[in-house]
């Protein structure tokens, strides 16, 4: 099984402002990533392929992302980003699947995160978009706080046919040191079988400049525990891990956190949960 990151970021700042980078905190991140600045990076660490997931509420940039992957054989997967509340959401995916790349499309996601209404999930229209996905054979995403985990997994439970992914655990306050009641709504939404989980995301929920692995890995773990290796798949969250952490350091946090399972377990976590959460070809 090759080893993947299923989850990085390319933008391009002279094509489009990203605006969840509202703040001064944003300035280290804040220029144009490529591809090319990414290989050296997946070269370093054996991984042969990647899924690149959408920054910006851009139909513009998932059609680049889409054609970045028709120029390369290491983008195996794009999660991109549609309107779900747009009536004509089978059109757009179908347009999307019709455009340079289109066939690497394997996802949708949006920032739910972000949502004024912590029950924007619950939306009979968002609800309608998210079981379309499943006809159309695209895994959602769910960008996700604690405040949103409830939501989610309601709307996990209630379509059983949609594979869903959770991004970052659902962000939970390592920066804090709390768990509850993050612990138990994630051990929740893990009962379910139709989601899995990335392991990714969490230096930055940590304190960038002071971050130690034994804080971390406690989240880790519980990520591992509640939804079982074969449903845990590691992504970089490159370049946003930049802000507290180098792609080696998030590489090495991860295998500590897998270093007590077998060897097949190490590999559904490094690329084969990939492989089957979202349909990559690889």
């Amino acid at each position: 099984m090759p080893r993947i990151d299923a989850h990085h970021h390319l933008w391009d700042l002279a094509r489009r402002e990203q605006p969840w980078m509202d703040g001064s905190w944003a300035d280290p991140i804040r220029r144009t990533y490529t591809l090319e600045d990414l290989e050296p990076h997946l070269d370093a660490h054996g991984v042969a392929a990647t899924v690149v997931v959408q920054s910006s509420s851009s139909h513009q940039e998932t059609l680049e992302l889409l054609a970045t992957a028709a120029g390369s054989e290491r983008v195996a997967g794009v999660v991109g980003w549609a309107d779900l509340t747009d009536p004509a959401l089978p059109e757009v995916v179908a347009a999307l699947r019709a455009a340079p790349g289109g066939d690497r499309l394997v996802g949708l996601r949006h920032q739910v995160q972000d949502e004024p209404d912590p029950r924007w999930l619950d939306r009979p229209d968002v609800r309608r978009a998210l079981a379309h996905l499943a006809d159309a054979d695209l895994a959602y995403d769910l960008l996700v706080t604690p405040r949103e985990l409830p939501a989610a997994t309601d709307a996990v439970r209630d379509l059983p046919a949609v594979r869903f992914v959770l991004d970052h655990a659902a962000k939970p306050p390592v920066a804090d040191g709390a768990r509850a009641p993050w612990d138990r709504e994630l051990a929740a939404l893990a009962e379910l079988p139709n989601v899995v989980c990335k392991l990714s995301g969490l230096v930055t929920e940590a304190a960038w400049d002071a971050w130690r692995p034994e804080q971390v890995l406690p989240y880790a773990r519980h990520v591992l525990d509640t939804f079982g290796p074969d449903r845990v798949l590691f992504g970089s969250d490159w370049p946003v891990c930049t802000l507290a952490a180098t792609y080696d350091q998030v590489v090495a946090l991860a295998g500590a956190a897998t270093l007590h399972l077998a060897e097949p377990e190490r590999a559904a976590v490094f690329g084969g949960t990939a492989v089957r959460a979202y349909g990559l070809k690889v």
